[in-house]
């Protein structure tokens, strides 16, 4: 059997933690911030975890990152 591809796009996206765990960055942080408070801007700084609904997806992506 062949080996799997990775999904370029998504390894440039998400990170595999120490423990397993998916991460991500947060959108939206790009341009068009004067509008935003400091709060909204402050909350989507940094990465996240990825949602359990998604998991599934983004490991199908990526075939050899666990």
């Amino acid at each position: 059997m062949p080996k799997m591809k990775t999904r370029k796009a998504a390894a440039k996206r998400f990170k595999v933690t120490g423990s397993g765990k998916y991460t991500m960055r947060r959108s939206k942080m790009r341009h068009l911030l004067g509008n935003e408070s400091s709060k909204t801007k402050h909350h989507r700084a940094g990465v996240t975890l990825i949602a359990k609904s998604d998991l599934n997806n983004v490991k199908d992506m990526l075939p050899y990152s666990q």
